[in-house]
């Protein structure tokens, strides 16, 4: 879940032609804290979903639709060991 939030988030910071450091600025986050976010090193609470999505102009939701990476992971068998 950290990873699919992460990539929605940078998948839409780019569309919205921010940099990190722009939406940091913007936001209020560190560009660390953001760099850390889409990475899926960070795991961000739900007021920190609403306020990034805020900021970016999307819905929260947006932040947690599964991609098509996701939908791939979802279908993959699981490995046995």
């Amino acid at each position: 879940m950290r990873k699919l939030v992460g990539r929605n988030f940078a998948r839409l910071r780019k569309q919205k032609r921010f940099t990190q450091e722009k939406f940091a600025e913007m936001s209020g986050f560190t560009q660390q804290y953001i760099s850390d976010l889409e990475r899926g090193h960070r795991n961000p609470t739900v007021v920190t979903l609403f306020e990034l999505a805020s900021t970016l102009g999307v819905s929260h939701v947006d932040l947690i639709l599964p991609d098509e990476e996701a939908r791939t992971e979802r279908t993959k068998p699981a490995k046995r060991k």
